[in-house]
């Protein structure tokens, strides 16, 4: 349970500095900047992600021990993919190409897929073995460095390349911070086996292929919107884009970090029905989880912007934020619900043919949707791309892996979020401030929490709430003796 702690940390940080960098950098300059990254993000999850899921699929306290072999592959394909990388930024920076991007912010791309490749990797192997700690100082390391660098570097220098730069360094402090719990004295380049890189790789090819696609939709789109209208209008979109993510993907994150593992530990202990049977547990409780987080995003977005966001954002930060909502909602229960039945059922290609489809939606809308004189069309066009690839994934799951959540779940948590949302809307009238969004988050929480222990969504009622009794009992007993 206290992995979630340093995740939830992790995105709390995250978008504390994407914020502050967009204030620093302004709507053009964050436009170049956030460019370089969605570039960075396709090149990092293509060409090194597939070690991280392996790493969370295949590595643990056991395997370090017992298996060396396992980590030395995954070391040797990282270097020689880190080598090649290297290879390629150089490339790009001498020879001046006509991209989208300038030649040095091109290469400055490659460079942060490779150092948040390595972080990725990295914190993954520590999740594997259960090293909260390892994990914890790997992520506030990496933020406090990330704030100082990354954030200093957009204040003082005003330039996406500075900030790139200040990214790429905190990675390599940070692991320099946690290089102990890092290291295995086992780990040799000559105990690496084909066989296993083989192996590692026809796991992972599925999802990355999958991640590649959707990645692809808002790079796309970015790159259009760049053409078209500037990357200052880039800068908008994607300000309200990525911060929409941020908040659905650090809940996301903390609740898939406990669910995935414990599924997969339950397929390893118990066997592939056990594993099937909390699979269809874990969905219920993704979804009871996201869909309020989605509405209430939602419903505090006026108070929101006008706490949050940089002044020169406001405005086109909650539209193009409302209009992409639904692509939040399809994210999240794509990435952290319906994507794992698959993963342990080791049914890949339907996440590559619902990735494939969220692709062709995208470029359908983009052509067919009317043009506007801002970035509108391609939020609609995002929303409708994530939500396409996300039913059909549901499709298949329904007649591929009847992997259900409990109707009760699903149900409790409809109902649930439909009587936030019908306290909530009209409070969204209120002058926005941090009295009205204190109100609505504690009205809404006080709804769907009534609601859900009635409905006794994801066993709130019947388990959780008399093991937390018991538990204060437990330290109150403790505290009296």
């Amino acid at each position: 349970m206290w992995m979630m702690v340093p995740f939830i940390l992790n995105s709390l940080l995250n978008f504390v500095v994407g914020l502050l960098v967009a204030k620093f950098l302004g709507p053009a300059e964050y436009g170049r900047f956030v460019l370089a990254l969605s570039v960075a993000v396709v090149l990092q999850t293509f060409v090194f992600d597939w070690l991280r899921l392996t790493a969370t699929r295949y590595y643990s306290e056991q395997d370090r021990k017992e298996h060396p072999e396992v980590r030395s592959t995954l070391d040797l394909a990282f270097a020689a993919l880190a080598a090649l990388a290297l290879l390629a930024a150089l490339l790009v920076y001498w020879l001046g190409l006509d991209l989208p991007l300038s030649h040095d912010l091109a290469a400055l791309a490659i460079g942060v897929s490779l150092s948040n490749a390595l972080f990725d990797t990295a914190t993954a192997l520590v999740r594997a073995r259960f090293h909260d700690k390892a994990y914890g100082a790997l992520v506030i390391a990496k933020n406090a460095l990330a704030f100082a660098l990354t954030v200093g570097g957009a204040f003082v220098f005003g330039s996406a390349n500075v900030a790139l730069v200040g990214m790429i360094i905190s990675v390599a402090g940070c692991l320099i911070v946690a290089r102990g719990e890092l290291a295995d004295p086992n780990t040799r380049f000559r105990l690496a086996e084909r066989r296993l890189a083989t192996r590692f790789l026809a796991y992972g090819a599925p999802i990355v292929l999958a991640s590649v696609l959707y990645q692809i939709v808002p790079l796309i789109n970015r790159t259009l919107l760049a053409r078209d209208h500037g990357f200052a209008e880039v800068g908008q979109i994607s300000l309200a884009f990525e911060t929409g993510v941020r908040i659905v993907g650090a809940i996301g994150s903390a609740i898939d970090v406990i669910l995935f593992q414990l599924a997969v530990h339950t397929e390893r202990t118990s066997g592939a029905i056990a594993a099937r049977a909390q699979i269809s547990r874990n969905l219920g409780v993704v979804f009871a989880i996201v869909s309020p987080a989605v509405a209430g995003s939602w419903l505090i977005l006026p108070s929101f912007e006008a706490l949050f966001a940089p002044e020169n954002f406001r405005g086109p930060f909650a539209l193009y934020f409302a209009q992409m909502t639904p692509a939040l909602f399809a994210f999240a229960m794509t990435n952290y619900g319906v994507n794992t039945a698959f993963q342990l059922a080791h049914r890949l290609t339907p996440l590559i043919i619902a990735a494939l489809i969220a692709l062709l939606a995208d470029l359908v809308a983009v052509a067919l949707l009317p043009a506007t004189a801002d970035a509108t069309r391609f939020a609609y066009a995002q929303s409708i791309s994530s939500v396409a690839g996300f039913a059909a994934l549901v499709a298949m799951l329904f007649l591929l892996e009847p992997m259900w959540p409990r109707a009760r779940d699903v149900i409790g948590a409809v109902v649930a979020t439909s009587a936030m949302l019908l306290l909530g809307a009209p409070m969204r009238a209120l002058a926005p401030g941090v009295v009205t969004l204190a109100m609505q988050i504690l009205a809404g929480a006080a709804v769907y929490g009534a609601v859900a222990y009635a409905f006794d969504i994801a066993d709130l009622r019947s388990v959780i709430w008399p093991s937390v009794l018991r538990r204060l009992r437990g330290r109150n007993a403790e505290a009296r003796s």
